[in-house]
Formats: C-alpha cells, sequence, structure tokens
C-alpha cells in the first residue's frame, strides 16, 4: 500500500482539528511531514469527492467541507487508495505448465480483493471524528 491514504487521513484530521480555518498546503505539509506538492496531489482528489473545499490566492488553502463524525475511513481508503492492498507485481506466469506458477497469481488476486473487502468494511467503523479524539488522547 502506499501512503496517500494516511496523507490523506492525517490532512483531513488536521483540517477537522482547524474547524472553520483555512489551512495552505505547505502548512498541512509540515504538520504530515511530507511535501506541498504531494499535499495538493491527495487533497485535490479529496476535493472532487467533496470533502474539502480550496480557496486560491493570499489567505487561501484547505478547509474541511464533510462532517468529520460522518465521514469513515473507509470512504478516504475508496477515494485516494482502493485497490492499493493487491502489489503492482505478481508471482508466477499463467503461461507455464507448472500448476503452481500457472496459478498463483490468480489465487492471490483473489486473496487481495477479499483482504481489501475485510479492510474497508472495517475502516467503515472509524470515523474522521474519532481519530481525532484518540489522537487528543495521546500523552
Amino acid at each position: 500500500m502506499n501512503s496517500d491514504f494516511t496523507i490523506g487521513v492525517h490532512s483531513l484530521v488536521f483540517l477537522a482539528y482547524l474547524p472553520d480555518h483555512m489551512a495552505s498546503s505547505e502548512s498541512i505539509a509540515t504538520n504530515v511531514c511530507t511535501n506541498a506538492a504531494r499535499i495538493r496531489k491527495i487533497l485535490s482528489c479529496l476535493r472532487n469527492h467533496g470533502f474539502v473545499k480550496t480557496k486560491e490566492g493570499i489567505g487561501g488553502g484547505y478547509i474541511l467541507d464533510c462532517n468529520p463524525q460522518e465521514v469513515s475511513l473507509a470512504d478516504i481508503y475508496r477515494t485516494v487508495s482502493r485497490g492499493s492492498l493487491k502489489p503492482n507485481w505478481c508471482t508466477g506466469d499463467p503461461e507455464q505448465n507448472c500448476v503452481v506458477s500457472s496459478n498463483t497469481q490468480v489465487v492471490m488476486d483473489q486473496i487481495f480483493n477479499e483482504a481489501e473487502l475485510y479492510f474497508e468494511k472495517y475502516l467503515e467503523n472509524i470515523t474522521l471524528s474519532s481519530v481525532l479524539e484518540k489522537i487528543k488522547l495521546c500523552p
């Protein structure tokens, strides 16, 4: 899995922590510990799906445009990372005579697809608000 999901969650939780305040991509990037271009790419996707609004120019940036009590981590995962549990490369060769080599990819695809369904189901029960509350409880 790539880090887009974690960056998306972190960014949205940060914005939920600052309700009704604009945050620049630079300030979000500093908080997330990545570069602003990466933040803009992920938040652009989240903006297209109604999670954030943007304002251009001086004093502009990103602001939360969703209810953090209603947005689940599954919503965010589906937006920025669906399909990322499955690796880009799989072992084996469907053209080989060996039953293991020719079928491993098919079986592993099924396993990853099922794992993703379980993962999404688990994430359905976690909201942005609950993540923020857990963070506030940290020492």
